[in-house]
């Protein structure tokens, strides 16, 4: 039974909460320094969260393979309206970064739900599409709700913590309309999961969005270094989240012409001339350009894992098989300005770029090369 538009709807307006829940607090995080005096802490009061992702997305993979994608998504959805508002409350910093942890819970849960019940729903092309789609309104979260916590944190630093609140209406919306299609009756414990193949692409995920997140982590230090202001930092870091919702829009059009190996290496090669661009400019429009054409690899990326994992894993283990993606994407996130931090104090933030997308358009040839070698083999 197709599900209806309320159902559908949901699905992605959940899409929408957690790409942007660890950093919507950004904004505010100069106004908490100065409340709590402590730069580490606050700083790792945004951090944390994504770790926490990582961490527990496991877990909900198995609860959404055992105790089913509703309960899981419901649940979630409540614990990310509890945790989220609760910063507003909130007075002491610890207590706070128990809150961002339990927000991080919340988010694994509801991507991973979200991820098989999506895989449960369709097949083919309309899979595809939706995944698309998908991809689009995780995007879109970042250029509606971040300048959105930015004008709140003008009237109030605890403000934003108000916007984790939509998950409540979401929760409703899941309990009215969203259902999980019956199943496999296959035991969890048969089926055949390519262990090999699945690593690979939790690689993928983690790899792309170590690189990835250099754009918000790095490239205020670099136009800074420009003599940028903070209105222009705003304006070419959002152009990454404009582009990478284009790419999950085109995406299901690159699907009907590419193989995923192709596409991969699309996504690489995109992301890793998008930074050497970013590197070698001087001007703020170059390095734009340059995140306008990682995001797009990006958005493209995404999808395309989701989609392969969705074809190797047996329906009573996409819950699992899913979180390992979720884990990887969150685990990227956090490691990123830990991994990348030595290279630019070695060589600087333009050359860290350089480098880094130098490695990146390498890999992709390398992969695409290879995919053309097995093609004429299998000729």
């Amino acid at each position: 039974m197709t599900p209806n538009r309320l159902a559908r709807g949901t699905i992605l307006a959940s899409a929408t909460l957690t790409i942007m829940a660890p950093a919507l607090i950004a904004p505010s995080l100069p106004a908490m320094e100065e409340v709590y005096g402590s730069p580490l802490l606050v700083r790792l009061a945004m951090t944390i969260t994504s770790l926490a992702v990582a961490v527990t997305a496991p877990l909900s993979g198995l609860a959404a393979d055992r105790v089913g994608r509703r309960p899981l998504l419901v649940a979630s959805l409540l614990l990310y309206t509890v945790s989220g508002t609760a910063g507003y409350f909130t007075t002491d910093l610890v207590l706070l970064l128990v809150t961002r942890t339990l927000l991080g819970v919340a988010v694994g849960g509801i991507m991973t739900a979200v991820n098989a019940t999506i895989t449960d729903w369709f097949d083919g092309p309309a899979r595809v599409s939706f995944l698309g789609l998908q991809q689009v309104f995780a995007s879109l979260s970042g250029v509606v709700f971040l300048p959105v916590a930015g004008v709140l944190a003008t009237i109030g630093w605890r403000i934003p913590f108000w916007l984790y609140g939509v998950a409540a209406v979401v929760a409703l919306c899941a309990l009215l309309a969203v259902h999980d299609r019956p199943r496999t009756t296959v035991p969890a414990t048969t089926g055949r999961v390519p262990t090999g193949q699945v690593l690979g692409i939790y690689a993928l995920a983690l790899a792309a969005t170590v690189v990835f997140f250099m754009a918000p982590t790095q490239v205020p230090f670099l136009l800074a270094e420009r003599g940028n202001g903070p209105i222009i930092v705003g304006l070419v870091v959002a152009g990454s989240t404009l582009t990478s919702m284009l790419g999950g829009y085109g995406f299901p059009a690159l699907s009907r012409r590419l193989d995923p190996g192709a596409i991969n290496a699309l996504c690489v090669g995109l992301l890793g001339a998008g930074w050497l661009l970013v590197g070698s400019t001087g001007t703020a429009a170059g390095i734009a350009a340059g995140l306008l054409a990682g995001g797009l690899g990006v958005g493209f990326a995404i999808p395309n894992l989701t989609l392969r994992l969705s074809d190797l894993a047996p329906p009573a283990w996409r819950g699992r098989v899913f979180s390992g993606l979720v884990a990887g994407i969150f685990l990227g996130q956090f490691v990123s300005p830990l991994v990348v931090q030595p290279l630019v104090q070695t060589v600087g933030v333009a050359d860290a770029f350089t480098w880094t997308g130098t490695l990146m358009v390498v890999s992709a040839a390398v992969a695409a090369a290879r995919l053309t070698t097995t093609e004429r083999t299998i000729r």
